[in-house]
């Protein structure tokens, strides 16, 4: 397998992973993939936003906003850095990813005017500006979201969920976000009907929103597969498998919006 290193490495695409727990990661960083250098890497807005570091695992863990509540000491594993691999693969892109994520939060809390989504866009801003401050040029910029399971649990409506999601898709296209990119939850280990409505809900937005792109359901096969630690989350190759195939769909939106678009090539 080969992985790139763009020809000009001031071109890199800029992403916000945001969600709940199964974003922020639950695995084991150990057994997550180690990334060749230049590929990919971890800005970090809140504890230190005047240089780049190499993305790895696990990714996010000291990003912790006391402020805005987008905070939490559980990041062990996370789906990125297998996005990061497979999407690089795919692109031959730079990465600049930024954490903003939190576990056991509800859509209700991501909404505009809220502590989190400002936060989150405040993340954003505070990236862009560095990168573009210190010589670098943007070729996409977009959020990749995974979140649902605590609206499951407290019984959300299929069509509430919907309107909320696209409501906070809005604000995000608002504030500069080019795409958003969601990987559905899965099911509830012991109750594999819990979810359904929240699923269901995530997919119409993707059927429906312009810039809502579905680019994994692999969560959902992972009870099955006996690859979940518990109720809720995955094991680490859980997330590996599911942060290469969101890379992968995220890269061929990604190839073909570029061959539309081609203003975007690099």
């Amino acid at each position: 397998m080969i992985w790139h290193r763009s020809s000009d490495t001031k071109k890199v695409d800029l992403i916000i992973f945001m969600g709940q727990s199964n974003m922020a990661g639950r695995g084991r960083a150990e057994e997550a993939p180690i990334l060749p250098p230049g590929i990919a890497f971890e800005f970090k807005p809140i504890s230190d936003p005047t240089r780049l570091y190499h993305l790895c695992e696990p990714f996010g863990v000291e990003e912790n906003n006391f402020e805005s509540g987008v905070s939490e000491s559980n990041k062990t594993g996370s789906m990125v850095s297998s996005f990061a691999l497979e999407y690089n693969k795919m692109t031959g892109q730079t990465i600049i990813g930024v954490s903003c994520s939190k576990g056991g939060t509800s859509i209700e809390q991501w909404q505009p005017e809220g502590s989190f989504l400002s936060d989150a866009i405040s993340r954003y801003r505070t990236t862009e500006h560095w990168l573009l401050d210190n010589g670098y040029t943007i070729m996409n910029t977009f959020m990749v979201w995974c979140q649902g399971e605590t609206d499951g649990d407290q019984g959300m409506t299929r069509l509430e969920y919907t309107l909320k999601l696209t409501t906070m898709i809005d604000a995000m296209i608002g504030a500069g976000i080019d795409r958003c990119y969601i990987v559905t939850i899965g099911n509830h280990r012991d109750h594999a009907e819990r979810y359904q409505e929240i699923r269901a809900a995530q997919l119409d937005v993707c059927r429906q929103h312009n810039y809502a792109v579905l680019v994994s359901t692999e969560f959902e096969h992972m009870a099955a597969s006996g690859l979940m630690t518990d109720e809720f989350h995955y094991s680490q190759q859980g997330y590996n498998m599911t942060g290469t195939d969101a890379g992968l769909h995220t890269a061929i939106d990604i190839l073909a919006r570029k061959k539309l678009n081609p203003d975007k090539a690099n």
